[in-house]
This record gives C-alpha cells, sequence and structure tokens, in this order.
C-alpha cells in the first residue's frame, strides 16, 4: 500500500476514536449495517476518512426537534 493511500485509510480503534465512540460500538454498528463504509484489505477493517466524514453528517441536526435527532438518539440503542 502506498503511503498516500495509508493515510486515507484507518483501522477500527482510529476510526472509533475519530468518531468518539468506542471500538466496540464502531464494531456492533459493522455487524448490524448502520455504521460507516468500511473495506477489508489484507484481512484487515479499514475505514476511509472521507466515509466517517460522510456517516457523521448523515446525522447533523440543528435543534432537539430535528426528526434526525431522534434517529441518532435511538440508533445508539438499536440491538
Amino acid at each position: 500500500m502506498h503511503a498516500d493511500t495509508a493515510a486515507r485509510f484507518v483501522r477500527t480503534h482510529e476510526a472509533a476514536r475519530l468518531l468518539g465512540l468506542s471500538a466496540r460500538t464502531l464494531e456492533k454498528y459493522r455487524c448490524h449495517g448502520t455504521g460507516p463504509v468500511f473495506r477489508k484489505l489484507g484481512g484487515r477493517v479499514v475505514y476511509a476518512i472521507d466515509d466517517l466524514d460522510a456517516w457523521a453528517d448523515q446525522s447533523a441536526c440543528r435543534s432537539t426537534s430535528d426528526p434526525r435527532y431522534d434517529q441518532a438518539r435511538l440508533a445508539g440503542r438499536a440491538r
């Protein structure tokens, strides 16, 4: 993997840190299909920085009355 390619991707623990989540929560989201897009490169799960940003932007809200606020809040409770 070229250095510029490696800089675009992060492993699960780093992705979780960037999103303010635990690695275990990110793994759960991956299993349920509710998390950011991921790839398997060389048998390792990696996330593109752009995909993390896009996933985080999907839950952006302006107020607590925004319907996305409840969706984002309840997504953390999904099992």
